[in-house]
């Protein structure tokens, strides 16, 4: 059986991916910093679809990561899929000569280092995998080329970062499968119920990278399966 960590798995995109994974046969961990809905996320996904079980984590807390690798540890012995899902979009950041240094460092915080941190804390699990991925959940405004239209520009500029750290990742873990990926607009808390794709059509590609791409697709960003301009 192979082994999942999603952060952020709660609730949206990362639930719906913890979901679809644990129906494929994988023993889901369902990472989330709150603990009442982390654990009520994972046993419904247990009751219904496969093996889930609930891990603490706050990506933004280096002390909780740690801790929560350790947790992991004390349960399974090694883990073959890492999503780094969790993310957020803080209030006021709507303007890039407003957002304030708090709210640009609370975002990148979260977004960029709490991907770096995680995968950081759980390498050495991973490379116990005969076919380790880690799938970092970016988004379109990252993106240099026509990404930048002046929404959310802390949370794009920390999807750009992340991207960085995308690329960097796969050129440190050569025998990983590391890439970034852009759901689309999806209709989740964050993305909103006017948004154009389902949660289901935000995971696809998630999905697709976690269990049936190639293993040697690496150091990309894609969406739709596809790989798209950094």
């Amino acid at each position: 059986m192979k082994k999942a960590l999603i952060t952020g798995a709660n609730k949206g995109i990362g639930h719906e991916v913890a979901r679809q994974l644990a129906a494929k046969g994988f023993h889901v961990f369902v990472g989330a910093r709150n603990a009442k809905a982390g654990r009520k996320a994972a046993e419904e996904i247990a009751k219904k679809c496969g093996k889930a079980t609930f891990l603490e984590i706050d990506v933004a807390d280096n002390d909780s990561v740690k801790t929560a690798a350790r947790e992991f540890s004390k349960i399974e012995d090694h883990l073959d899929v890492l999503v780094n899902n969790a993310g957020i979009i803080a209030d006021g950041d709507s303007a890039i000569l407003e957002i304030s240094d708090d709210l640009f460092r609370k975002t990148l915080e979260t977004n960029t280092l709490g991907a770096l941190r995680v995968s950081r804390a759980f390498v050495p699990l991973l490379r116990k995998s005969k076919a380790p991925r880690v799938i970092n959940v970016s988004s379109g405004g990252g993106q240099l080329t026509d990404g930048a239209d002046g929404w959310a520009p802390a949370y794009c500029i920390s999807k750009t970062a992340l991207n960085g750290v995308t690329v960097q990742l796969a050129a440190a873990l050569p025998k990983f499968a590391v890439n970034s990926v852009c759901p689309g607009w999806v209709r989740t808390e964050m993305g909103g119920e006017n948004a154009s794709r389902s949660v289901e059509e935000g995971a696809d590609t998630i999905m697709w990278l976690a269990s049936e791409a190639p293993q040697d697709l690496t150091g990309k960003f894609l969406r739709d399966r596809k790989e798209i301009p950094w």
